[in-house]
């Protein structure tokens, strides 16, 4: 394997390990009030919030190339602060990533807070537990299995990513180059056995992640039947 590509697997990692934290630290507030709200607009909200499921990436980073350019609302936003153009940069494809990663984060936190009942929020509260530190000591482990498996699943995504970091990043090597804009350039070239090994690793690594994202998904089953 090329030290190019070693860098880019490098940069790779970087990326979907940043944006995996910055979901999984910014989601589980809006999962866990999604999971508990009857409100009127927890229908529009989840709609907004997964629209990256159904948007292809051209578009929804089409979009956001706009907004962030020196034209856009956040272009504009950019400048005044003194801030660099988000667009070709390292910090833009992650704002891209994050955007288009975070239905894979928030649906398996979601759905590990809905699992659990109302039952153990009740049982801290009738304890005269505060809510903020019932949801800390009682919510959060009891999610466990959904936490990983949010974090398989965005941190996979975000290393396959290729529309959005294309129409945000661009190919800049050192930058924005990552693994799936790598392969592309290696079946552009011909290289077509640098692109297998990528593709290889990457086939690779996805296989491994969904198999424990089913077994820790059958393992959160398992323990609602329990309870």
């Amino acid at each position: 394997m090329l030290q190019s590509d070693l860098a880019v697997m490098a940069l790779t990692l970087k990326l979907a390990v940043i944006v995996t934290l910055v979901l999984l630290i910014g989601t589980t507030p809006l999962a866990w009030w999604l999971s508990q709200t009857q409100s009127r607009m927890k229908s529009t909200i989840s709609a907004i919030v997964s629209l990256p499921l159904v948007l292809p990436p051209t578009v929804l980073g089409f979009y956001l190339l706009l907004l962030m350019g020196p034209q856009g609302p956040i272009g504009h936003l950019t400048h005044w602060l003194g801030i660099a153009q988000l667009p070709f940069t390292f910090t833009g494809i992650v704002i891209g990533c994050v955007i288009h990663t975070l239905p894979f984060v928030l649906q398996p936190l979601q759905n590990a807070f809905a699992a659990m009942g109302s039952r153990p929020m009740e049982v801290a509260a009738t304890l005269r537990v505060a809510p903020l530190r019932a949801f800390f000591k009682v919510a959060l482990p009891l999610a466990r299995p959904g936490f990983f498996s949010a974090a398989i699943l965005g941190f996979c995504h975000s290393i396959g990513e290729f529309g959005v970091v294309l129409m945000i990043g661009g190919n800049i090597p050192g930058q924005t180059r990552v693994m799936s804009v790598e392969i592309y350039n290696h079946v552009e070239a011909l290289e077509y056995g640098q692109a297998n090994q990528l593709a290889a690793v990457l086939v690779a690594f996805s296989f491994v992640a969904l198999l424990i994202t089913y077994i820790l998904n059958g393992r959160m089953k398992q323990r609602v039947r329990q309870a």
